[in-house]
This record gives structure tokens, C-alpha cells and sequence, in this order.
């Protein structure tokens, strides 16, 4: 793994950002712009993945890579909780357990881009991979809380029906199916006009949306002065191991290099925007500013620095 690899452009714009919160510059990205980045990036991933998913069809390999996704999401926050709940409270337990069997939208998104600068190539059904692992952890956080009888009775009505469905309604998802839809049904002649557009900018657009990740990402640490041990070990081994049994999937569904890079980072992220916003509802005794910080503040900057040329190069080591 070479510096050149980990030290790309996205990466050093997040590193800036990251600085400049700790130098305690003025520097601020105006939300507006940052919502117009991010929307971007989303329609840009969506429709290639649309094109390249209509070009290759939905393969066998496409199926089993989507039902290992499903399988996954269920299953890393059963273990996560088996591990935290007798070394954080219950509900901080089930929170963590499904933030970090939950998907990060953000470093599939960055990784997606630091392949693409390294020429290797993707398949499209990646991205219904990344939308299907969304939802299930949120469902099996409930399901844990309800066991625990830790939900209200507004926790109670944010059921599995209202999870599926406020997850399918949550922008990035939204965005992502439907610009892998659109892309899925364009013709050649549509893709090439809008190609220009998706593919030429992309690169320049993530760094300015890496640079705000970096300053999000370091004034989220600040709040991990509180969290204990248990959480802060946590943050740092749990997208390792969870990784690294991604990887051992991958491995089993002989996935292309490209493609099990990406299954081995969905595996290993944990999700700060779409689980906090649904267990705020439904298990407010949680304490949000334990599992957003843990997420943003250590596993994000730790996958994004480390993890994406991490793997790429065991995985080629490994001769995928």
C-alpha cells in the first residue's frame, strides 16, 4: 500500500478539514452548498450504477450479493449487542449495536471514488447492496428494545413497517434507488449525453464534500472525551472485525475486486444519519451523542484513512 494510494485528493481535503477544526479556523461550508454537494453525489452513483447494473443484468452473482447484504445487516448488530450489553447501558447497547450493523452512505461513496481513481472497476448492484443494508439494523435495534421493554409508546408505533418505510423515504435512499432506476432504463444515447456531467466533475465535487466531512468529523470527536473505554475500543475494533468478516463474504461469493472492496467497507461502516434519526424516535433513553460521535468521530475517519486502500490492497494481495 503506498502513500500515493491512501493520500489521494478526497483524502487530503479531508484531512484539511479535519485541521481546521483543530487550528479552530473560521472555515464553514454553507449548508446550502453542502446539501447541493451531497445531492450530486448520490444522483452520480445512482444513475452509473443504474447503467452499469442494466448493462450486466441481474445476475446470479448480483442476487447472492444482495441477499449476503440483507443477511449481514441482520446479523452485526445481534453480535454488537452480544458484545455491549454488559459493558454499556441497555439502550446505549442497542443503539451502538444498530448504528454499527447499520450502512454508511458516505464511505461507500468515498470508496466508490478512490476506485475510480485507481481504475477499478464496480458493478452496479453495489448500490442496491448499500440501500438494502440501511433498514434491518434499525429493525433489529427495535426488536432488541422490545425484548428489553425499553420502548414508549412512541417507540412502539415506530415499528418495523414505519422503519421500512421512513427508510425508503430518507433522501439518500430515495435519491440512490430512484437515480438507479432511471439509470437502469436511459438508453446509451441518454447515458453519453449525461455522462460529461456524472462522471468528469465527480472527483473534484467529493473533495469539497470530503473537506466538510473532515470538520464534521473532528468536532464530533470533541464529544468522545465522555464516552468510556468500553465505546472508544468499540469504535476502533468493531469496522476491523466486521470488515474483515465482509471480507470473508466476499471471499465466499468470489466477488470481483472492486465489488468485495465495497462489500467489506458496508460491512465495516456504521451509519450516523439514518439510524440516529430513527432512534431518536423510537429509543430517545439513548444517548445520541454516544453512538453519532463513536460512528462520525472514530469509524468514519478510521475507514475512510486506513480502511478503503487497507482492504484494496489485502484484497489484491489475496488475488481476488
Amino acid at each position: 500500500m503506498s502513500l500515493a494510494n491512501v493520500l489521494t485528493p478526497p483524502i487530503l481535503f479531508f484531512l484539511l478539514g479535519g485541521v481546521s477544526t483543530l487550528v479552530r479556523s473560521p472555515l464553514e461550508i454553507p449548508q446550502a452548498v453542502s446539501r447541493a454537494i451531497a445531492l450530486y453525489l448520490l444522483v452520480a452513483i445512482g444513475l452509473k450504477g443504474g447503467v452499469e447494473l442494466a448493462a450486466s443484468g441481474l445476475s446470479f452473482t448480483a442476487i447472492t450479493t444482495l441477499a449476503a447484504a440483507a443477511s449481514m445487516s441482520v446479523l452485526l448488530p445481534l453480535v454488537a449487542y452480544a458484545v455491549l450489553r454488559r459493558r454499556l447501558p441497555k439502550a446505549d447497547a442497542i443503539a451502538v449495536a444498530a448504528t454499527y450493523g447499520s450502512v454508511s452512505a458516505v464511505t461507500f461513496i468515498t470508496a466508490a471514488g478512490y476506485l475510480a481513481t485507481q481504475g477499478v472497476a464496480t458493478s452496479g448492484h453495489m448500490v442496491a447492496a448499500m440501500a438494502l443494508m440501511e433498514s434491518p439494523a434499525i429493525v433489529v435495534g427495535l426488536f432488541l428494545a422490545r425484548r428489553a421493554r425499553l420502548l414508549d409508546t412512541a417507540g412502539e408505533h415506530h415499528g418495523a413497517r414505519a422503519v421500512a418505510v421512513e427508510t425508503f423515504r430518507n433522501e439518500a435512499v430515495f435519491l440512490l434507488l430512484g437515480a438507479l432506476a432511471i439509470g437502469a432504463l436511459i438508453g446509451h444515447q441518454d447515458w453519453q449525453q449525461l455522462r460529461p456531467f456524472i462522471e468528469a466533475p465527480f472527483q473534484g465535487v467529493l473533495c469539497f464534500f470530503l473537506l466538510e466531512m473532515g470538520l464534521l468529523a473532528a468536532r464530533s470527536a470533541g464529544a468522545l472525551r465522555t464516552a468510556g473505554r468500553p465505546a472508544l475500543l468499540f469504535a476502533v475494533l468493531a469496522p476491523l472485525v466486521q470488515g474483515l468478516a465482509g471480507l470473508g463474504v466476499a471471499a465466499l461469493l468470489d466477488l470481483s475486486p472492486g465489488d468485495a472492496v465495497l462489500f467489506t467497507l458496508l460491512c465495516g461502516s456504521a451509519s450516523y444519519i439514518a439510524v440516529p434519526a430513527a432512534l431518536r424516535v423510537a429509543l430517545p433513553q439513548a444517548n445520541p451523542s454516544l453512538y453519532v460521535s463513536m460512528a462520525l468521530g472514530v469509524t468514519f475517519p478510521l475507514n475512510v484513512l486506513v480502511g478503503i486502500p487497507a482492504y484494496h490492497t489485502l484484497i489484491g494481495w489475496l488475488g481476488f
